[in-house]
């Protein structure tokens, strides 16, 4: 099964006076849907945009797998384990904040700064927070989470080119830039497609696109 959420579909958020625009694809905050709490593993992603100078000031998160992809600009992340890192297109960011961390989210930089965010539920509860950034991730390689029991692909594709779709309990794709074909769907950028039980199924490219694509099990409590 395959349903598509658009991208006007998203709960609008941030602070736009601060600078701040964020686009939620599941319930989030203040904007409660109890039909929309997750996907699997999956219980958020953020398309966040940042102007020069804004960010998000120290906050906390635990046990939540949190992965960053940057589209556009230049990320700096800090937080209370001691890490301070720019994050810039191409690279993948990983916080594991596990037990207990905070972090700071800003944009350093003279342009605008573009990322999407997604957060994953941890299969085990509690540990020590971990970080990582992977420069450069090269398209289709996959980027393993194994405290969420999921896998997240990249997927570039010219116009015309096409893909499989990992044949999954639970798979998501995420239209980051450009469009696609999945089936009978027409993907722009900022849609989604929740896939369930699909086998056989592929992206072809209708214009040069980016695809962010999670690849999740049947772990108990995904549902």
């Amino acid at each position: 099964m395959i349903q598509v959420r658009r991208a006007e579909e998203r709960y609008r958020g941030g602070e736009p006076e601060a600078g701040i625009e964020s686009r939620h694809a599941f319930s989030f905050g203040p904007h409660f849907d109890p039909d929309n709490l997750r996907f699997g593993a999956l219980i958020a992603c953020n398309e966040e945009r940042l102007a020069a100078g804004a960010g998000f000031d120290e906050h906390p998160h635990r046990d939540t797998e949190i992965v960053t992809w940057v589209v556009e600009g230049e990320l700096t992340h800090r937080d209370s384990a001691g890490h301070e890192t720019t994050v810039r297109p191409g690279d993948l960011q990983r916080l594991s904040s596990a037990g207990g961390v905070r972090h700071v989210e800003r944009n350093d930089g003279a342009g605008p700064l573009r990322f999407v965010q997604m957060w994953l539920a941890p299969l085990e509860f509690g540990g020590e927070p971990a970080y990582e950034v992977v420069r450069g991730i090269a398209d289709g390689t996959p980027y393993a989470v194994p405290q969420a029991g999921a896998l997240l692909h990249l997927r570039r594709l010219a116009d015309g080119e096409r893909t499989a779709v990992p044949d999954a309990a639970r798979a998501y794709v995420h239209v980051v830039r450009g469009a696609v074909r999945l089936g009978e769907e027409h993907l722009a950028a900022g849609d989604a497609a929740r896939i369930t039980d699909g086998a056989g199924l592929e992206l072809r490219g209708l214009a040069a696109a980016e695809c962010l694509v999670w690849e999740m099990g049947t772990e108990p409590g995904y549902g």
